[in-house]
């Protein structure tokens, strides 16, 4: 696994950046690509170089799936909040499709993305 991508809903943005920082040295030989705000604030809180596209509801969770579907992404880590209502909820759903689609890794909370790691 060489590049991954990290998304996070606002509501769990702090357990993405809580998590990104407890696997450091597993990302740091990874290109990252993530989502406006998800790659800002990881970028402002680790070490790591990140690769920002749009935001999620701007069209970053779409760029993401047309990075899966070109081949250009090795691992999806999409720490989505179930319980709120996501505005872009049709670009979320073709998201999570092109991802078992191409058969890409995907971990859809912090447990299953530490066991990917």
């Amino acid at each position: 696994m060489k590049t991954i991508a990290l998304v996070a809903h606002d509501q769990k943005k702090d357990q993405m950046i809580a998590w990104v920082q407890s696997h450091l040295d597993a990302l740091a030989d990874k290109a990252i690509y993530a989502t406006g705000t998800t790659g800002g604030r990881i970028q402002d809180e680790t070490p790591l170089k990140v690769h920002r596209l749009k935001s999620g509801p701007l069209g970053g969770d779409a760029q993401i799936g047309a990075m899966i579907a070109e081949a250009q992404i090795d691992a999806l880590v999409f720490f989505i909040d179930p319980l709120a209502a996501q505005p872009h909820d049709v670009d979320v759903k073709s998201l999570l499709r092109l991802a078992i689609l191409y058969d890409t890794p995907l971990a859809v909370n912090e447990a299953t993305a530490s066991l990917m790691m």
